[in-house]
């Protein structure tokens, strides 16, 4: 299935923000609102589209990818790349994950400089974090926000 990158635009934050998951998955849950259109437009946020230019997922890179209670707990102090994602609800669980995860590290790999990569994932998401472990990520510091518990994975 080819991929492509396109720039996130209001369009996409939009439906993106809209976009509803699944329980346990609904944690991932967003609302449309001025500050969270703001968010993906100010910072580095890319969308995922698929051949017919149709939102497939995003991805972000630096500080948006970062959980708040993580900086201040200090497990973002190493200089990596951090990256977050995001796959269409409709799409997940349908073994897309690891075309979805091999276009978005290839693109950062070739784009960015080449260091070492980290991302966030809640901790009961153990779909997620077994698709990063296929791609060599492992597990580097474990930090709580409240009843959620987040692990920082790297590569």
């Amino acid at each position: 299935m080819p991929l492509i990158i396109g720039n996130m635009s209001k369009e996409f934050a939009e439906e993106i923000l809209n976009w509803q998951y699944d329980a346990p998955y609904d944690f991932y849950n967003n609302k449309l609102t001025a500050d969270g259109l703001k968010e993906m437009l100010e910072n580095q946020y890319y969308a995922v589209l698929d051949q017919n230019d149709k939102l497939f997922g995003f991805f972000c890179i630096g500080d948006a990818a970062k959980v708040p209670i993580g900086i201040q707990l200090g497990g973002y102090s190493e200089e990596f790349i951090d990256i977050g994602i995001g796959m269409k609800p409709e799409l997940t669980g349908q073994g897309y994950g690891n075309t979805f995860f091999s276009f978005i590290l290839g693109h950062i790999q070739d784009n960015f400089n080449d260091g070492p990569i980290r991302l966030t994932v809640a901790k009961f998401n153990q779909r997620a974090i077994h698709l990063y472990e296929k791609f060599g990520f492992v597990k580097k510091m474990e930090f709580k926000k409240g009843s959620t518990a987040f692990i920082t994975m790297v590569k």
